[in-house]
């Protein structure tokens, strides 16, 4: 049960020949997941699905079902969206030997590129539409983008099991500082439903639909800004420009809270607190240790130190000016 490791086509294909009520064909073609199992599928009529195997203990299926809900409220306004397939008992996640999945139609596009004004204008329409679908109802089993609800509890972590000792007092103290810099600008700002990953990798465009949003995996509920900074050339406020074009487009739709912009770097240290905690908990795994060997030494963590206390000046340098 649960054994993700051994999840192999032969094991799947009847569970998911059940789950569509419909004979799949031996054509199974995995796609670069390392999170998750995502496998192309394809039926005896050749029409292609992607089935995608949910990472046990990462989202409980009540997050699971947070995310489905969001995609379905996006197309429901006619947003660019892949929805996943209502399976044969009428809902949308399946189970496979404790093991959550879903299966959604293939859609093919291209990754978008940002080139020029127009472009910066389109993101900032889609990203207005996105956050209205956004806002229509709350994730309650996702999680809050707050630093003392998330980024907190993953330095603790790291503190716990993880950073040398030589190292420890070093990173908790720009850590926190950090924390305790940031936190008054969270308190009065909008938390709605996002994307929470929101790059070009997850934009495609498509000649029949225009842009399309891909893979919710990380959304989550926070400050409507964080699908905003990913897309930066540069930090705040040196990107100043891009972003007023986002708004421009954004402003279609939806207004955005202009002291959130004071987010955007905060937003930055708590994505690299994030990316070394989610790191640390991948440490032991085969795949990880040998496309990773030096993660982890005391060196390492002293460049990551070094690098959060740049990213703390950064910080201090966008709030004054």
């Amino acid at each position: 049960m649960n054994d993700f490791s051994s999840l192999t086509p032969d094991r799947f294909l009847p569970a998911l020949e059940n789950a569509l009520g419909v004979r799949l064909t031996s054509l199974i073609r995995p796609f670069p997941s390392y999170i998750n199992r995502v496998y192309e599928i394809q039926t005896e009529d050749k029409v292609s699905y992607v089935a995608k195997f949910y990472r046990p203990e990462r989202w409980t299926f009540d997050a699971l079902l947070d995310e489905h809900a969001f995609i379905f409220d996006c197309a429901e306004m006619e947003i660019p969206v892949v929805c996943p397939l209502k399976l044969s008992d009428g809902k949308s996640i399946g189970m496979f030997d404790g093991i959550s999945f879903a299966v959604f139609p293939k859609r093919a596009g291209r990754q978008f590129d940002i080139e020029g004004n127009e472009s910066w204008h389109r993101i900032g329409v889609l990203l207005s539409r996105l956050h209205n679908a956004g806002q229509i109802r709350k994730a309650p089993a996702r999680i809050l983008l707050s630093p003392d609800k998330i980024t907190r509890p993953y330095v603790d972590a790291l503190l716990k099991d993880g950073i040398t000792s030589s190292r420890q007092e070093a990173f908790k103290d720009i850590c926190y500082r950090i924390i305790d810099t940031v936190m008054p600008y969270f308190n009065e700002i909008e938390i709605i439903r996002i994307h929470g990953d929101f790059h070009t990798g997850n934009i495609l465009e498509r000649p029949d639909t225009g842009l399309m949003v891909i893979d919710f995996d990380d959304m989550m509920n926070g400050p409507a800004i964080q699908d905003f900074w990913l897309l930066l050339p540069d930090i705040y406020p040196a990107s100043r420009r891009y972003l007023d074009l986002m708004v421009e487009g954004y402003s279609q739709f939806r207004d955005i809270d202009p002291r959130s912009f004071l987010l955007i770097e905060a937003l930055r240290a708590m994505r690299m607190i994030y990316f070394s905690a989610w790191c640390n908990m991948q440490r032991n795994d085969y795949q990880f240790k040998h496309k990773f060997p030096d993660w982890g030494s005391d060196n390492f963590w002293a460049n990551e130190i070094n690098d959060l206390r740049a990213q703390y000046s950064n910080i201090v340098d966008a709030i004054e000016q």
